[in-house]
């Protein structure tokens, strides 16, 4: 897709495009400058980017929890820590699947024996 299809598909302007490019929030088009060509995976990362910034992270944060090898830490409470991987962040992936299986783990290994 060309990039005034990528900007109908996701919202974004031109210059936000251009800057998460520059910034590697959003990966280089293929096909060099003059025959630039989008796809699936730019339109994800344009899209993971605004939900991001929409959730009022920095774009300094959310570069750091992108390039989290381990993934980003997220503290939850005291003595818990949510490690997230970077490529679920602002995914629009259904939390509620993982949210019950946290709810699991944290009973089973904070219950008293």
């Amino acid at each position: 897709m060309r990039l005034n299809d990528l900007l109908d598909a996701t919202g974004a302007t031109e210059p936000q495009v251009r800057y998460s490019i520059t910034e590697g929030f959003v990966p280089s088009p293929r096909g060099g400058r003059s025959n630039a060509d989008y796809g699936d995976d730019h339109v994800e990362a344009v899209q993971r980017y605004s939900r991001l910034r929409d959730l009022g992270f920095p774009p300094a944060a959310i570069k750091l929890m992108l390039d989290a090898k381990q993934g980003a830490p997220f503290p939850v409470a005291p003595g818990v820590t949510l490690t997230v991987d970077p490529a679920l962040l602002g995914s629009g992936h259904d939390p509620q699947p993982i949210v019950r299986s946290i709810d699991t783990l944290l009973t089973d290994i904070l219950k008293r024996t």
